[in-house]
């Protein structure tokens, strides 16, 4: 079992820098050669529509596994058995609701953005700031959680422990990011989302198989090993962590319902269905994430109860970065430095990945959304548009990184909760009701999303994540008012409630011939085309 000192850093710094330097290198070259060919606002956003449906999957595989995915469920399952797994379930089961409702109607309605979609029948321009609005606050707050993250991982695989080194770091992500979308638009970016999916699975993998080799390929064993090592079986039994209370239990059906209804509104991963040519190949593109992401979160049981066996909790849960260690003190258990150098360069690769994806949708948003549909009312001079888009870049990363310093050290898990939660309440309900109920108005879909945006922001921020105990985010404050941690279980059924009140109050029907263009496009395709052509 591995013994290790709080203040320690398992490996060899050094080393794990080379690996992520070299990672960088091979990724920064393959981001230039795509760049050739970023000339117009299709190529720049939407990849010029040229991946393939497995292509696009495995890269809506490496939007989705960040690093709260890698580090933070191994971690969970590590500490809390059971219970951590269930965000694995919840993660997953997500993907058919996206596969199901979302993925073909939107290919087939919008162009570069989600507000595309909205703002297809409905008018235009108090739609359109709406959604982008949303769009920018759930890019945001995720772009905060896995820049602190970073922060929060550099204690532990470079050793650097100081808030000045951390702030380094971060800095650095964040100008890599910069960097990626700047010079390869979303083409780049989408390859490296593919190489760093591929790299994380592989790897994942490995660790899984030599996790089951110890246990002479038996999971019972890997089990009772676990159990051994934490001196209980309540590890492999519900309620751990959610079964402690009503409130605990309430807490846990508010976080599933915000996580199987937040992934199918997530602006940069329904952002990736306008990069394939076809609704087909968006149908495809989700099959291929959902088997990827699936394989992925079965190697997360196995990693997780590999950590509780051979590191234990005790050692993870002291060790610089908390439950996010897991994964990396497993690494360094089964391979030494070599392994934990890998594996460290893969979770920074992970970072990196998902911030290009989220940064790249942001900026979309805005340049697509506010400057040349608002601003400009359509009328945008050809190039001037990614232009600004390029600009919006630097801004939003250089806010990131402020953002990413000031959050270091704080509860990440509040800020994901906060994104999948305001993507949930915000963006769902509009996006369901625009494709599939004719009555729906422009009223409805504002106060569905400003309603679900300001209800959850407003919930969290009264709830005991910022204040009222230990680990909130504002220690020695105490004005957590709202029980749960997670608001979704009322912000959502909220925005749903806004949304069709707002459409029943509003005597301003939208136009019948769009309503019924929007229906037969969205569902046949039949002019999907030629709205992407221009």
């Amino acid at each position: 079992m591995l013994h290790l000192e709080t203040s320690a850093s398992p490996g060899e710094p050094w080393l794990n820098i080379a690996i992520f330097g070299a990672f960088v290198a091979i990724t920064l070259i393959i981001v230039f050669r795509a760049s050739r060919n970023n000339k117009t606002a299709a190529d720049y956003y939407a990849a010029g529509r040229s991946f393939t449906g497995g292509q696009n999957g495995s890269a809506i595989a490496g939007d989705y596994l960040s690093a709260a995915s890698f580090l933070g469920i191994v971690g969970a399952i590590a500490i809390t058995g059971y219970d951590g797994f269930l965000y694995s379930i919840g993660f997953l089961v997500a993907w058919l609701v996206a596969l199901l409702l979302v993925a073909e109607l939107l290919r087939n309605t919008g162009r570069y953005t989600m507000a595309d979609v909205l703002s297809f029948r409905l008018k235009q321009r108090p739609v359109r700031i709406a959604a982008a609005i949303t769009t920018l606050v759930v890019c945001f707050f995720y772009l905060l959680a896995q820049m602190a993250g970073a922060g929060g991982l550099v204690s532990l695989l470079l050793g650097i422990s100081d808030g000045v080194g951390q702030a380094v770091v971060i800095t650095v992500v964040g100008a890599l990011m910069i960097l990626y979308v700047l010079i390869g638009g979303m083409k780049g970016t989408t390859w490296v989302q593919i190489i760093k999916a591929v790299l994380l699975i592989a790897g994942a993998g490995v660790m899984t198989v030599w996790v089951l080799a110890l246990h002479g390929f038996n999971l019972s064993t890997l089990l009772e090993h676990a159990v051994a090592t934490a001196g209980t079986p309540a590890i492999l039994e519900p309620g751990l962590k959610y079964g402690v209370s009503e409130i605990s239990k309430l807490d846990f059906l508010s976080l599933g319902l915000a996580l199987v209804l937040g992934t199918a509104a997530l602006p940069h991963v329904l952002m990736r269905f306008y990069t394939v040519p076809t609704a087909k190949e968006a149908r495809k593109s989700v099959v291929w994430a959902i088997w990827l992401i699936g394989i992925f979160y079965v190697f997360t049981l196995v990693l997780g109860y590999g950590a509780a066996a051979l590191i234990g909790a005790d050692v993870i849960a002291a060790a610089p970065g908390g439950a996010n260690s897991a994964a990396p003190l497993l690494a360094f258990e089964l391979g030494g430095p070599i392994l934990l150098g890998l594996i460290s360069a893969i979770a920074f690769a992970t970072i990196l990945a998902v911030v290009a994806g989220l940064t790249i949708t942001a900026a979309a948003s805005f340049a697509h959304d506010i400057y040349a549909s608002v601003i400009k009312k359509g009328k945008a001079e050809p190039g001037s548009e990614v232009k600004v888009a390029r600009r919006t870049v630097v801004v939003i990363g250089i806010v990131a990184i402020i953002g990413g310093i000031g959050a270091n050290g704080q509860n990440v898990a509040f800020l994901v909760a906060l994104a999948f939660a305001i993507a949930a309440s915000a963006n769902l309900p509009t996006i369901l009701y625009s494709l599939f109920w004719k009555r729906f108005t422009t009223r409805g879909a504002v106060w569905s999303m400003y309603g679900g945006l300001i209800s959850a922001i407003v919930l969290i921020i009264f709830s005991p994540v910022v204040s009222g105990n230990e680990t909130a985010m504002i220690k020695g404050a105490d004005f957590d008012v709202f029980p749960l941690s997670n608001p979704g279980i009322v912000s959502i059924p909220l925005a749903f409630f806004l949304g069709w009140l707002g459409t029943v109050l509003d005597k301003n029907l939208e136009s019948p011939e769009k309503q019924a263009e929007m229906e037969v496009r969205s569902l046949t395709g039949v002019g999907a085309e030629k709205a992407t052509e221009h």
